[in-house]
């Protein structure tokens, strides 16, 4: 099929790839620095001056524009993370292994019923009280059937919903939610899980709502309700002002906030791209970026940043990696796919484009993680193998490959040329196309291509069956393994860390045993602060706000 040809098809199902998206957005998500902001740049004329030093504006440079104020839907990366400003969730995560009590608490004795103490000093901005009935009409609107939402994953544990987190039919709400009384209720999941998991999915991957705004509204109008697209009641730190579209999102400090008043009474995330980031360092008009794929300086030009006398830079580990998927329906033999890792010389891609700033990945599991297992080895470059498995294989030479690289991300575009060279080595014909992400997203969804590129996130719960598991809504390879449909449903039916890993080891092993999924590389993740601000992006980014209320300048 020609590239115009594709393109004009492929036009018509942008909104289909963004409900792909949304379907995995509360869970494992496409990295959204594929979807990053590629040229706007913020008009500052109406903006404060961050070098005024009265220590009352917190100004963040933000490269992917936030798609979300709804609590329901949070499709981005970027979305989410300014609804964290605003909206509180049961639990926060300073750090990938811990949880401390936010909006509430979540306590279990037998790890299938779980009792929820909402803060007895928490209230919404108008003045009302959050209490339990919030949380259960928040995880009920969420299994609504005719939600708009992209939390099903979050919530798919609780008894009532089906494998998508969708209440199950005839029920008119989830029995799995009891309130008990004002600011108690309890959770029952369908079996018992792992603490961590649903802490994680269900206690801070929720962003809590208030039932008395949203309650009038039926539940399928409520993405275009004003409640959703211009929000004015809180949790939260702060309170949003404004969002001047593409430009900036100005929030205030919640004064009556129960876990603090803020210190800083302005923040203003301003929209711009990588490029842009720099250069507002170097004027002094930024104090932070938002870091992890959505605050993003090229990795090429940290050293720009390092050099900037006031400025600290922090390097991190990523949970998200970088991979070849591959079409398991045209490559159905394991020797195939093996050779097509033993072809690519990851290390120099990490050498050379990256800087020597990431990772070569063995399986899809980092090294932020405690579930990479620290004895699996990534597949040598080893070319000659390569080409020696694709014989045995009986692998047809004549055949060309169609291989897609997605736009905006240039070091991956840049990786992309780099294996079609080395696929054309071990004697192979490419033909290599280049799409927007949403056009390969929905390319990938229908399985129109041989090899392809693609960023995944992940979280620090090991479950990736969305992207490997036989239908998972990510599974855009075909595969279809009973060995990892087995691993996965083992992995989450354990009710530690310690019963869980071997598991996720075995899955690790087999996967590269087998290698559906190529994996390539992770980058390193970037803090970068005035150091004069004390806060700022954590080693775990996601849960960097988690001390928001008490970021100050010195």
């Amino acid at each position: 099929m020609s590239t115009l040809k594709k393109m004009l098809r492929y036009s018509v199902v942008l909104f289909a790839s963004s409900v792909l998206l949304a379907a995995c957005g509360g869970e494992d998500v496409p990295d959204l620095e594929d979807a990053a902001v590629e040229g706007s740049e913020t008009e500052s004329d109406d903006l404060p001056d961050a070098d005024a030093d009265d220590g009352d504006t917190l100004m963040v440079g933000l490269t992917n524009a936030p798609d979300s104020f709804n609590p329901f839907y949070r499709p981005g990366v970027a979305g989410t993370w300014v609804q964290r400003f605003f909206y509180d969730s049961l639990l926060v995560m300073p750090t990938a292994d811990s949880f401390e009590p936010a909006l509430g608490s979540l306590e279990t004795e037998d790890n299938q019923v779980f009792t929820v103490n909402v803060h007895p000093d928490a209230f919404w901005t108008d003045g009302e009280p959050v209490t339990a009935d919030d949380v259960a009409f928040t995880l009920n609107t969420i299994a609504h059937p005719d939600a708009e939402t992209t939390l099903g994953p979050n919530v798919a544990m609780i008894e009532g919903t089906n494998d998508s987190g969708i209440r199950e039919e005839g029920l008119d709400e989830l029995p799995g939610v009891e309130v008990v009384d004002e600011k108690t209720l309890t959770i029952t999941t369908k079996s018992p899980v792992d603490l961590a998991y649903i802490s994680e999915f269900l206690g801070f991957g929720v962003l809590i709502a208030p039932k008395h705004v949203f309650e009038g509204i039926e539940v399928a109008d409520i993405s275009n309700s004003d409640a959703a697209t211009k929000p004015s009641v809180f949790s939260g730190a702060y309170q949003f002002v404004e969002y001047d579209n593409d430009n900036y999102v100005h929030m205030v400090s919640n004064p009556d906030y129960y876990r603090g008043a803020p210190e800083i009474e302005n923040v203003y995330v301003r929209v711009m791209n990588g490029t842009a980031l720099i250069t507002e360092f170097q004027a002094g008009n930024l104090h932070m970026t938002a870091g992890g794929g959505i605050g993003m300086v090229p990795v090429q030009d940290i050293g720009l940043l390092e050099d900037i006398e006031g400025l600290v830079v922090e390097e991190f580990p990523s949970f998200n990696g970088q991979y070849m998927i591959i079409n398991n329906d045209t490559y159905d033999n394991a020797k195939v796919r093996q050779a097509f890792a033993h072809a690519f010389n990851r290390q120099l891609i990490v050498d050379n484009l990256l800087n020597g700033r990431g990772e070569v990945l063995a399986s899809t599991y980092t090294s932020a993680t405690p579930y990479k297992d620290p004895d699996l080895e990534p597949l040598e470059y080893n070319p000659d193998l390569a080409k020696q498995l694709l014989e045995e294989a009986g692998f047809d030479f004549d055949t060309p490959i169609e291989f897609v690289v997605p736009t905006g991300n240039a070091v991956r575009e840049q990786a992309g040329n780099l294996i079609e060279q080395w696929l054309v080595e071990i004697g192979l014909t490419v033909n290599q196309s280049n799409y927007d992400f949403p056009t390969w997203l929905a390319m990938a969804q229908d399985l129109d291509y041989d090899l392809g590129l693609m960023g995944y996130g992940h979280t620090v719960d090991p479950n990736i069956a969305t992207y490997v598991q036989t239908g998972g809504s990510s599974n855009n390879m075909a595969i279809s393994d009973p060995v990892i449909d087995d691993l996965l449903a083992q992995g989450m039916a354990g009710t530690s860390y310690d019963n869980r890993f071997p598991i996720y080891q075995d899955l690790q092993q087999h996967m590269q045993d087998e290698m559906p999924i190529v994996p390539l590389y992770s980058d390193s993740q970037f803090g970068v602060k005035v150091d004069n601000l004390n806060g700022g992006i954590k080693e775990y980014w996601a849960g960097s706000l988690h001390d928001l209320h008490e970021w100050s300048f010195e």
